[in-house]
């Protein structure tokens, strides 16, 4: 394949879960958050929470971004133009996460060049309302994923992807066959078994429901991961609507609220 520096970045970036002590110059924090601005946006709807804590911060990472979707800060120029938002808060939310995830990963392969490794974490919007606590967030800004950040004390391989069979659909969606879908799985499976990725973090998600564990680190992988929480995590919408609410934002049209 072709390559460049730019490119080489992309490809060697993985997630990072042990840091040094070392705090980044603020000269590397602004280019790295300069970097986040630069990135491709509909109305610059992303902004970001920082915590230079090592002790409390996840994984003593020397950085804890949380990257917010911002509509707060987008309705006070608004007002500055004698505006007010008629965009529903749904459709005004897909644009901020838009925003929101570019700037994201606009800073994580800013942060990759310059020496430092990051990892993020996607719970955020499930615990909200503690970071509204926690930063004073006015209404209108919604956390939508943690980022650490620092320079880091493992050097692991990047993590496997599907093959571009399973990911590229040129014209129009194929219809997968077992063999298809097998093989995809085994490309994931076998490549995070090969590097004992969740025998390294003891990382094992417990099966509810009665159902029986066959599953050992031997060959409990990503795909295996990946179906627990989908199949038994999130199952019920309040949940995160309610997060929502707690930042002042309305699913629901008006008159279905009132």
């Amino acid at each position: 394949m072709p390559s460049n520096p730019v490119i080489d970045v992309i490809m060697r970036r993985k997630s990072i879960r042990r840091y040094t002590a070392q705090q980044p110059t603020d000269e590397i924090l602004h280019m790295i958050v300069r970097a986040g601005q630069q990135a491709p946006f509909a109305a610059q709807l992303g902004s970001l929470l920082l915590k230079r804590d090592l002790k409390k911060n996840p994984f003593h990472a020397p950085l804890l971004f949380t990257i917010c979707i911002d509509v707060h800060r987008m309705e006070q120029v608004m007002a500055a133009r004698g505006w007010q938002r008629s965009m529903s808060d749904v459709g005004t939310l897909l644009l901020g996460v838009q925003d929101a995830a570019y700037m994201a990963g606009n800073m994580v392969l800013a942060a990759e060049s310059l020496g430092l490794g990051s990892c993020y974490l996607g719970a955020a919007p499930m615990y909200a309302d503690r970071i509204i606590k926690e930063y004073d967030l006015p209404a209108k800004v919604f956390p939508l994923v943690q980022l650490t950040m620092g320079y880091p004390t493992e050097d692991q391989p990047p993590r496997s992807r599907y093959p571009m069979s399973f990911t590229l659909f040129e014209d129009c969606y194929p219809r997968f066959s077992a063999d298809q879908v097998a093989e995809a799985m085994a490309v994931m499976d076998e490549g995070y078994l090969e590097q004992d990725y969740y025998r390294n973090l003891n990382a094992m998600i417990p099966l509810t429901d009665g159902r029986e564990e066959t599953c050992s680190f031997d060959n409990y992988s990503w795909t295996e991961h990946i179906s627990r929480k989908l199949g038994q995590w999130g199952h019920d919408p309040q949940e995160l609507l309610a997060q929502l609410a707690a930042c002042g934002f309305d699913w629901l049209p008006k008159e279905q609220n009132s």
